[in-house]
Parts: structure tokens; C-alpha cells; sequence
């Protein structure tokens, strides 16, 4: 039996596999709200065979986005465009949902990577930026303002609304976005937090304002709902947040509830230095794994069915993350559970692709002829 294909749960969300497709940033949003692009994007990505679909980071406040193209959620609008595709997902799939909430920090204000991914100045379609501390991303780019007391509370509220308007969308899971340089892995690490007041220097005043916003999240929750949060386990440069700072956080996270820890790395600095490689992040989804027992989604290269089969069979993490390996095929699910010998669902419309020889691909299948 193959341990990819096995069931899972993470905190009260059950799975039938081991498979997410990890978050995916599509710039395609209008002032934040989905559009059809998103229909077509997640309608086939549903469609897969993964257990699990994270929908792109969603902004919780305008100021909170990437670029000006990035999807939101902090209107009742934003619910409203959602909500068709939330439903046509249900009517077709059997894939569990969950969001991305998102605050980009000093990293927002920026064009979409296909248009040059350059920081905008508010003459350019930008905005001002906020931080923890006034110190800008990379030389030469805008400095954003530090957060005061105000700033933080505004923000913690606007993740809790948003998080509201998930559950109102019958939504199962949330995962806030501390990772990738955006504004909860910027008050993480050291390389963009030098505040001086309880929310910086020491490990435990980082870890406050990420904590508080997970604390308020989770609150704000029902029971049923799986709360995770997505995270770099190092900044890859010398001084910056480690593997055994995210330890710190993974028992902090555990001890408040959380269900799940979604382990990337890097983004927070341009000086980064990443030896890429297949599954070159897995070592830390390992460590969190083993050494806290919260349950992990290890990313970091995964494209082969082989490659990851081996990662859940051997405790280093209990899901994977596919994000670029799923654009490039929308249906590695389909061709990993042949490969690995496993069933995997599929809408009763594709049925007649299953070639003969793998005739127990998709189960018991009654296809009649015309």
C-alpha cells in the first residue's frame, strides 16, 4: 500500500491522501477581488486527486498585498467573489480547501513577477509600507514605516476578519502566511526586526506579534475549522531566523492549538544563499516532525512520485507540498498513483482516460457504452 495515497488528518480536517497543493500566487486579482482566471485555475487544480488545495496568499487589508493584482479578503465583496468558485469546487470535488491569509509587510507595494516584480512607489500604482522596523527589503527600495501599537492591533484584527470570512465561505482550514519574507516572518527574524520595545530583540518578543495573531485566529475559529501556519525555517543567511528558532515557534504554535506547520525557507533577505536541490527543505519539515510532533508539510523540489512516496514513508514529513511541480502537471496525483501502484479520485467525466492497464486507477468504475 503506498504511504503517499494513505489517509490523513490534520487536527479535526480529514484527507484521503498526503498530497496539498501549496499556495500559488496568481496576480490576477482586480482591487483584490477573484476573477474568472481564479474559476479556471482552481477549478482544474481541484479536479487533480490531491487531498488538500491552499488557495494563493489572500491579503487581509488592501495595504497587505504583494502587488496591486493580488487576491483579497478583507470585504464582503471579496467573500462574494469567492463564493462561486468555493461552490463549484464542492459540486465536482472531493478536494478539502483551505486559505492562505496573508500581510505582506515591507515585500507589498510591488508589480507581479511577470511584470518585473519591482517595488512601485505610490506614484506607480504602490502604497506606503509598514514593518516592524523602517528598514526596506533590498538597497534602494522604499522604506517602509514601523508598525506602532495601533498598526499591530489594526492588523491582527483585519487577520481575524478575514479568517471570519473564510469560515463564511465554509471553508475547512486557514493558514497564515509566516514565511517567505512577508510581514509575520519579518517580525520573526532578526534581519528585519530591530525593534527595541516587546516586540523585538529577544527570541520571545519576535515570536510575540506572530503568536498574537495566531492566538486571535485561532478564537475566532470553531472547533472544526484547521488552523496552521506556513513558515521559513530559515532565512539562509548567516545571523538570521534558523532551524532552531522554528523549533522555538513549532512548540509555541503546538502548545496554542495549532494543527499543522507548512515548512518552506528563505525570502526575508536578497542575500540569501539557497543550495536548491530535490527536496532541499525536507531536513527541517524532519526535525519539527521529530522533535515536537506537530504534524508537517515538507516542500522544497518535490517532483517525482518515487521522491515523495520515500519522504512519507520514512517519517520525514507527513504531507508534501506540490506547488510548481502541479502547474506544469495539473494531474500528478493521477500519474503518481500509477506509478506507486494506488487509487486516487477522479470526476466520473474523465473515467474513460484511465488507460486498461491501470484499469484500479480511479476504483470501481461502471462506464456503460454508446
Amino acid at each position: 500500500m503506498s504511504h503517499l495515497f494513505s489517509p490523513y488528518a490534520l487536527g479535526p480536517l480529514p484527507l484521503a491522501n498526503r498530497i496539498a497543493i501549496a499556495p500559488m500566487c496568481q496576480y490576477s486579482a482586480h482591487n483584490g477581488l477573484a476573477t474568472d482566471w481564479h474559476m479556471i485555475h482552481y477549478g482544474h487544480l481541484a479536479l487533480s486527486g490531491a487531498a488538500l488545495l491552499i488557495l494563493e496568499a489572500t491579503a487581509v487589508s488592501p495595504e497587505g498585498r504583494i502587488s496591486p493584482a493580488d487576491l483579497g479578503l478583507w470585504s464582503a465583496e471579496h467573500q462574494q467573489a469567492l463564493a462561486p468558485i468555493v461552490q463549484a469546487i464542492r459540486r465536482h470535488a472531493p478536494i478539502r480547501l483551505a486559505v492562505q491569509l496573508a500581510h505582506a509587510g515591507r515585500k507589498a507595494s510591488s508589480a507581479p513577477p511577470f511584470e518585473g516584480g519591482q517595488a512601485l512607489a505610490p506614484g506607480q500604482g504602490g502604497w506606503q509600507t509598514v514593518a516592524p522596523s523602517a528598514l526596506p527589503h533590498g538597497a534602494g527600495e522604499p522604506v517602509p514605516l514601523a508598525l506602532d501599537e495601533a498598526g499591530l492591533a489594526r492588523i491582527k484584527s483585519d487577520f481575524v476578519n478575514a479568517a471570519l470570512r473564510v469560515h463564511a465561505l465554509g471553508i475547512e482550514a486557514i493558514e497564515l502566511h509566516g514565511a517567505h519574507g512577508y510581514l509575520l516572518h519579518q517580525f520573526l527574524s532578526p534581519l528585519a526586526n530591530q525593534r527595541s520595545d516587546q516586540y523585538g530583540g529577544a527570541l520571545e518578543n519576535r515570536m510575540r506579534f506572530p503568536l498574537e495573531v495566531f492566538d486571535a485566529v485561532r478564537a475566532a475559529m470553531p472547533a472544526g475549522m484547521a488552523l496552521g501556519m506556513r513558515i521559513s525555517a530559515t532565512d539562509w543567511v548567516e545571523g538570521g531566523w534558523d532551524i532552531e528558532q522554528s523549533l522555538a515557534l513549532a512548540r509555541e504554535l503546538q502548545q496554542r492549538g495549532a494543527d499543522f506547520v507548512h515548512v518552506s525557507g528563505g525570502g526575508v533577505s536578497p542575500l540569501q544563499q539557497i543550495p536548491l536541490g530535490p527536496g532541499y527543505q525536507i531536513q527541517f519539515a524532519q526535525r519539527i516532525k521529530a522533535e515536537t510532533g506537530l504534524p508537517t508539510i515538507g516542500v522544497g523540489l518535490i517532483t517525482e512520485p518515487l521522491h515523495a512516496e520515500s519522504i512519507i514513508a520514512s517519517g520525514q514529513a507527513d504531507m508534501v507540498g506540490l506547488a510548481r511541480a502541479m502547474l506544469f502537471n495539473p494531474r500528478w496525483p493521477w500519474h503518481a498513483a500509477a506509478a506507486l501502484g494506488a487509487q486516487v479520485a477522479a470526476p466520473p467525466q474523465y473515467w474513460r482516460s484511465q488507460p486498461r492497464e491501470l484499469k484500479n486507477l480511479f476504483g470501481e468504475t461502471r462506464l456503460g457504452q454508446r
